[in-house]
């Protein structure tokens, strides 16, 4: 795994994805997924939000991504959507 983050040219991203390794393999396989696919090409403020989001403990961040929770914060409830959406 981290040859294929090695490949990935901008150091944000890198950082991003590297951090998107949480204890649990279900987070890790769809944080990835829409870091490598979207993250990207996303706008700044979108970045800004999904390297929030990693800060959370991966007991709330399943409740929201694998649980069906919604976040409080309607910025934080896009981005989970985006995911959702992204991943399905």
């Amino acid at each position: 795994m981290p040859a294929r983050t090695a490949a990935v040219p901008d150091p944000e991203l890198r950082r991003a994805l590297w951090r998107c390794r949480r204890g649990l393999k279900e987070l890790d396989l769809l944080l990835e997924r829409f870091a490598r696919g979207r993250l990207a090409r996303s706008p700044a403020a979108e970045r800004a939000a999904f390297l929030a989001l990693l800060e959370l403990p991966d007991p709330q961040l399943a409740g929201y991504l694998l649980g069906g929770v919604t976040p409080g914060e309607a910025h934080t409830a896009r981005l989970i959507e985006a995911i959702r959406s992204y991943v399905a």
